[in-house]
């Protein structure tokens, strides 16, 4: 029969399985966020520029972002469209920012050639290219704000889907204003 110091020592192994439970699933927590920061990092940075917001906002956008997922993460919730699930809460976290900018009357602004830069071969083709790049730019920036925001999601990659709950809107809206955004875009570029 076992004596108390039998107990106490089932006690503390059991504790320490259960403490090495936790961190195995804290550092599971943390690889999967890390995993997904390195696949998604730059891709939501990019995004998140697309809002005319300094590039240190959106940095400190993307930080905020993934500290929910940690904390969503860890709280037991639901794995299903991670991707999808960053895209919208840093939306969201950009357009708290934005208005809180506005409020400030200091918003930063951000040119494309700030977020993309395409090295030509010569002067004569960096020039023909840039004239394309000025008006294609031309025809984003005239796009109405939800389709400007619907191109360039699609562009980060996300489905329809995807975009429609990033935006809060309906699948057909998506379909009807991607296509619209491309058509435009269509007629600029054989100009």
């Amino acid at each position: 029969m076992p004596g108390p110091s039998s107990d106490s020592n089932i006690a503390m192994a059991l504790a320490a399985v259960g403490t090495a439970a936790i961190d195995a699933g804290a550092s599971t927590v943390e690889r999967d966020v890390l995993d997904l920061f390195d696949a998604l990092r730059d891709r939501l940075l990019r995004y998140l520029l697309s809002f005319s917001l300094a590039p240190s906002d959106s940095e400190e956008i993307v930080q905020e972002t993934f500290l929910a997922l940690f904390q969503h993460l860890q709280r037991g919730k639901s794995r299903r469209n991670l991707r999808g699930w960053l895209f919208r809460v840093a939306h969201n976290l950009a357009l708290r920012k934005r208005q809180q900018d506005r409020r400030d009357i200091t918003a930063s602004t951000v040119t494309w050639d700030d977020i993309a830069v395409d090295p030509a071969p010569n002067p004569e083709a960096q020039f023909a290219a840039s004239q394309t790049h000025n008006r294609l730019m031309m025809v984003v920036n005239a796009l109405p704000e939800q389709d400007r925001r619907c191109l360039f999601l699609r562009a980060e990659g996300l489905r329809y889907r995807e975009i429609a709950g990033v935006l809060d809107m309906s699948l057909g809206s998506v379909s009807v204003s991607l296509g619209r955004s491309l058509a435009r875009i269509s007629r600029a570029a054989e100009r």
